[in-house]
């Protein structure tokens, strides 16, 4: 029986891609490195900000990372500020959950201060049992920690937990925790997701409830 959810951010709960992206232009451009839509979307989009910066930008000492990752979510805040949307049927989802009494918790590879704002601008600040940011987790996604500190929060073990991701390095680290695994052909075309339980265009399918209360 499924007793949590565990959703991812971008891509699944909002479509923020080019909220980031935008942010990513600015950083790379002060830095005069080259840098395109395919490469981001293609290559990079998903991953935390010090891989795709040093695969980007290349090598450079851990501070400076750190400096320009933190300057990158600044200026991603400030783009996205005041035009965040939930993808159609999340909101939904959420609330469903609730009325369920199912655990929920968010697992994103994005910092806390941005899933902080996103869940405040969409007015879901109280609807989560646990959140696991960047900060929460020394290793992101494909790796499953994220998804089992999540786990240990709302007190729920793995086994009992169904994961919502677009991306597959999202849904390997999920299966590798354990856990069930719904995928969100919303970034990636299906084909790619198909290592999850279940691909659905959208929330509203009604297939996601169906495998959530099926267990």
């Amino acid at each position: 029986m499924i007793e949590a959810i565990l959703w991812d951010l971008d891509g699944v709960i909002v479509q923020s891609g080019e909220h980031h992206y935008e942010a990513y232009c600015e950083l790379f451009r002060e830095l005069d490195v080259p840098f395109s839509r395919e490469q981001y979307f293609d290559e990079l989009f998903g991953i935390r900000n010090w891989a795709i910066i040093r695969t980007v930008a290349g090598e450079r000492p851990r501070e400076e990372i750190e400096r320009l990752a933190e300057h990158k979510e600044e200026k991603f805040r400030r783009i996205a500020k005041g035009k965040i949307e939930a993808l159609p049927g999340a909101k939904a989802l959420i609330e469903r959950a609730r009325e369920a009494g199912l655990k929920q918790a968010i697992v994103s590879s994005t910092p806390r201060a941005n899933i902080e704002m996103i869940l405040g601008e969409l007015t879901l600040t109280d609807a989560f049992d646990a959140i696991v940011g960047e900060e929460d987790a020394e290793k992101g996604k494909p790796d499953p920690e994220g998804f089992l500190v999540a786990a240990e929060r709302v007190g729920v073990e793995p086994g009992r937990c169904v994961v919502i991701e677009d991306a597959p390095a999202g849904i390997e680290g999920a299966k590798a925790a354990g856990m069930r695994c719904i995928g969100v052909s919303t970034t990636r075309k299906p084909e790619r997701l198909t290592q999850a339980d279940l691909v659905v265009a959208s929330l509203e399918d009604e297939r996601v409830w169906e495998l959530i209360r099926s267990g």
